[in-house]
């Protein structure tokens, strides 16, 4: 049941203090009108006896107290959802920003859900496929798993997010385990969460959509960078209510992607600092931490129905620093995280992925015979400890010269020349599949003698490992220093 009142006593930026309300209660959605004509929505944020806070969606900037009308509707934020929703683009708040119809919804769904129960939870234990190598081959993602990208200003991080949403798929199970299983078509989709973005970036994301033909099995949610901060608080909220809706009512995988957290972060700080809150570290608020668990923990699968949430969240550091609360916050709830690098990147590798530091938590629980390929998880291990020794053996270089380095050194440094240039390197629109990038992985350990490959199984080694090819490089090795 609606109530109107016109007991506005102060404003105070997107904050309003309303009396003498009756019913009211947290999170209800309210409708502003002030005397201007302006009209906004808005949330009840705080209930203290008949007084209630009230946060406007919108500007109230020279809004005057007295004449503006508050009206509670009885029930929170929602989000009506339908089949029909893949292949449109909606702004923060679910409305249409693609110049379509509005969505004729089955049901309204109110955003602020909560996290899946542990006991109903289904263990992540299938690989999803992004196409892209230093992320498939090293730290793959897993159905149902949080994984998040650190990045940092200025690094291709909108580009790689545009290049795993119109990638990503889920790999069925193989009786061989020689082979990766093919593509689940029909199974996959794709909730696209954009905030604090510029106009240009929302073009480039709404245009890579649209022209590779992935805006079919895609939603997409943009809040712009001039769109209000307390919209920003709803936009990933309302890409989860629309993704928990195609996954546990319609039985579909999908794959949630928000970039960039940190402005959701940001205008997080920016309504505490606006509710006099004390704040915590670096002035965001004391309960940063739960705010994003809040999130983070609708991902996963539940026992005994077919869809899954898997979460990618996208957050640019502060200076390059890991320690921010952000990401050190991300990385207490999130299982790994994936970081881009700036040599890389200053170096032109594309996606500059710094696979030493990046971690996935749940990669042996994805990977191996049945999952993906036998050799995966020994491959794995040994590309990642073949490419650490190089990169120390690069270093050496640099300090005593590479007359100093050893025969067996200055393979390991030819492996991880070959390791970025060819392995982490890939074109923006290049999708390698598993068995490509498994395969480019053996040609590259290939470089290295055979006796150093010590973390593969020496089965695999002799039905996998290119010997021709190694024989021949070497062969023109030697008749090239000759």
């Amino acid at each position: 049941m609606s109530r109107e009142y016109m007991t506005t006593r102060d404003i105070v930026g997107p904050l309003m203090l309303v009396e003498a309300v009756e019913g009211v209660t947290y999170d209800e959605l309210v409708e502003l009108e002030f005397p201007g004509g302006e009209r906004s929505l808005g949330n009840v944020l705080e209930v203290s006896g008949d007084t209630a806070l009230v946060q406007a969606f919108a500007g109230t900037t020279g809004a005057n107290p007295e004449g503006a009308k508050v009206k509670f509707l009885g029930h929170g934020l929602e989000l009506g959802v339908s089949r029909d929703m893949l292949g449109r683009v909606f702004d923060g708040l679910g409305r249409p920003r693609d110049g379509g119809p509005e969505i004729l919804p089955e049901k309204h769904v109110p955003i602020y859900g909560a996290a899946i129960n542990p006991v109903s939870r289904d263990f992540p234990d299938d690989f999803v496929q992004t196409g892209i190598s230093s992320i498939d081959g090293l730290n793959p993602l897993v159905r149902g798993q949080k994984l998040p990208i650190f990045s940092g200003s200025g690094l291709p991080h909108n580009q790689l997010a545009a290049q795993i949403a119109r990638q990503a798929s889920v790999i069925a199970r193989s009786d061989d385990p020689t082979k990766v299983g093919e593509k689940l078509e029909g199974e996959f989709a794709v909730v696209f969460a954009a905030m604090g973005i510029t106009f240009e970036d929302a073009s480039y994301f709404m245009e890579e959509f649209r022209s590779t033909g992935a805006i079919e099995r895609a939603v997409l949610f943009l809040n712009l960078a001039d769109d209000p901060a307390t919209e920003r608080i709803a936009t990933p909220r309302m890409a989860l209510t629309a993704a928990e809706y195609l996954a546990f009512d319609l039985g579909l995988h999908v794959l949630v992607i928000y970039t960039d957290m940190t402005y959701y972060c940001e205008a997080l700080r920016e309504i505490s600092a606006a509710r006099r809150e004390v704040p915590g570290r670096r002035g965001f608020p004391g309960y940063l931490y739960t705010d994003l668990a809040m999130m983070y923990e609708r991902a996963g699968r539940i026992k005994g129905r077919p869809g899954s949430i898997t979460q990618v969240p996208i957050l640019s550091m502060p200076d390059d620093d890991k320690t921010h609360p952000i990401p050190d916050l991300t990385g207490y709830v999130t299982e790994g995280q994936l970081i881009l690098d700036r040599s890389l990147n200053r170096q032109g590798v594309y996606p500059p992925m710094n696979v030493l530091p990046s971690l996935s938590r749940l990669k042996q629980k994805g990977i191996g015979a049945g999952k993906t390929r036998e050799d995966h998880a020994d491959l794995s291990d040994q590309l990642f400890g073949s490419y650490a020794r190089g990169v120390q053996a690069k270093e050496l270089a640099v300090i005593l010269g590479e007359s100093a380095l050893s025969d067996v050194d200055r393979a390991y440094v030819a492996f991880a020349d070959a390791f970025e240039k060819r392995f982490i390197a890939q074109d923006p629109h290049e999708e390698r599949s598993l068995t490509e990038t498994l395969d480019l992985g053996w040609e590259i350990a290939a470089l290295l003698p055979r006796e150093e490959l010590k973390r593969i199984r020496d089965e695999y080694v002799e039905r996998y490992l290119p010997r021709d090819d190694t024989a021949d490089g070497a062969a023109g090795a030697k008749g090239a220093a000759a």
